[in-house]
């Protein structure tokens, strides 16, 4: 017990300050970790925090997966992530391999540009895959998939989508974000063909996203 409070008969311990004095001060039960300060314990059943006023509370680690060619990501794509970041722990920004789309920009070149997009945003990684997304999205340990909605006529193929990744991946749930309205008619095709034909593009990219698109077309 904490101060007469019986603690959680479940989950982790985490404790602010790992030191004796602390382990003293409140003593915890044996089966209960004690781990460093700060430490992020990613846990199926969700863990407790336990500070030195023996504030008692749930956190629960949900990680996201927003998977996509990003071919290049966008303002849209960007809008949806900053938002996704504020509701989630920790989001990952999965950029598939999809050589059947046969890209216009090479993997290694998207990832980059999606990790100086979004580097002001903490709480945010960006990871290429060539895998199953179902499988990939098990061996990160998440539990959503983030996927953004344009249009009505987006509905029914994430609808579809997302029934077969409920069937290859049970307990992972699918959500949808709807981008900002000044963003709701950019797709990276668009961004694309109008790049390739000399239009401006500022409006709907990052700087670096157009730097690297106008190079492309070059080549």
């Amino acid at each position: 017990t904490c101060a007469g409070q019986p603690l959680p008969c479940t989950g982790v311990i985490v404790i602010e300050s790992a030191s004796a004095d602390a382990r003293n001060i409140h003593p915890v039960p044996p089966d209960r970790q004690i781990l460093p300060a700060r430490a992020r314990i990613a846990s199926k059943c969700g863990f407790q925090y336990y500070s030195r006023s023996c504030a008692l509370r749930p956190i629960f680690m949900n990680t996201v997966v927003y998977p996509g060619t990003f071919d290049p990501i966008t303002n849209g794509h960007t809008d949806l992530i900053e938002r996704a970041s504020r509701l989630f722990d920790h989001i990952i920004v999965a950029v598939a391999a999809s050589p059947k789309k046969s890209p216009l920009l090479d993997m290694d070149t998207r990832i980059d540009l999606a990790r100086r997009v979004t580097s002001h945003l903490k709480n945010v990684e960006v990871m290429g895959f060539s895998t199953l997304l179902a499988d990939f999205v098990h061996e990160q340990n998440a539990n959503i998939i983030l996927r953004g909605l344009r249009a009505v006529s987006d509905f029914e193929y994430e609808a579809d989508t997302s029934r077969t990744n409920r069937v290859l991946a049970p307990k992972v749930e699918s959500l949808f974000l709807t981008p900002a309205e000044k963003y709701s008619f950019i797709s990276s095709t668009i961004v694309r063909e109008v790049s390739a034909l000399g239009g401006n593009i500022s409006s709907l990219v990052h700087p670096e996203v157009a730097a690297a698109l106008q190079k492309a077309h070059q080549s």
